[in-house]
């Protein structure tokens, strides 16, 4: 990598970062792009230059989700059951949402109770299922085009994640909840794809 491709990078995550954290803090419809280029300390053009809005901050963070989760598919062994392939592909994200709960659950949180930004991660899900269902048709040496499993099983994988991220969302922090296990979602998603394996290993 370049010095310029470096400097680029970080241009971009301090962006990022900074969005991230001001749109959790006083709300998505509230910042401006003017002060997110002011707290990162860059123009309102060099923000542009990265970004063409502030919806596309959101998006690029929602983006790294589904490329983690094909890419986790893709390298799982050869032989192994898809229940267990797809719970390691969509584990990948929810490890990074656990491991960074203090600086990921706002952001997460933000998405699931902005109208705006819930249609684009339900747009970027969409995306993921074909992505997962095509991976899966070639583990399986099946004809996307002519079969119902992948899309299936890629669609109850990512109903699964959906469901742990909205209730990890929910739980998480809440000294209510029923205990620290409850509002990790590594142990959701378990609990999830063990109910959802017998349909899965079933093709």
């Amino acid at each position: 990598m370049t010095l310029a491709q470096r400097k680029r990078e970080l241009v971009a995550t301090e962006l990022t970062e900074t969005a991230l954290q001001l749109f959790a803090h006083e709300g998505f419809e509230a910042v401006t792009v003017d002060e997110i280029a002011t707290a990162a300390g860059v123009s309102k053009r060099t923000f542009f230059r990265y970004f063409a809005s502030k919806e596309d901050v959101v998006v690029q963070f929602l983006a790294g989700m589904g490329t983690d989760m094909r890419t986790e598919l893709a390298a799982r062994p050869a032989g192994e059951p898809p229940s267990a392939a797809l719970l390691h592909a969509v584990s990948v994200p929810l490890a990074a949402c656990g491991d960074h709960a203090e600086r990921v659950l706002p952001v997460v949180r933000l998405i699931l109770r902005t109208p705006a930004l819930l249609a684009r991660f339900l747009e970027h899900e969409a995306g993921w299922r074909e992505e997962l269902a095509g991976e899966l048709a070639v583990r399986l040496g099946l004809d996307p085009a002519d079969s119902l499993y992948p899309r299936l099983a890629a669609g109850m994988a990512l109903t699964a994640f959906d469901t742990v991220l909205r209730r990890w969302s929910e739980d998480a922090g809440d000294a209510a909840g029923a205990g620290a296990g409850d509002a990790d979602p590594l142990v959701l998603i378990v609990r999830a794809f063990t109910q959802l394996a017998p349909a899965l290993d079933a093709e």
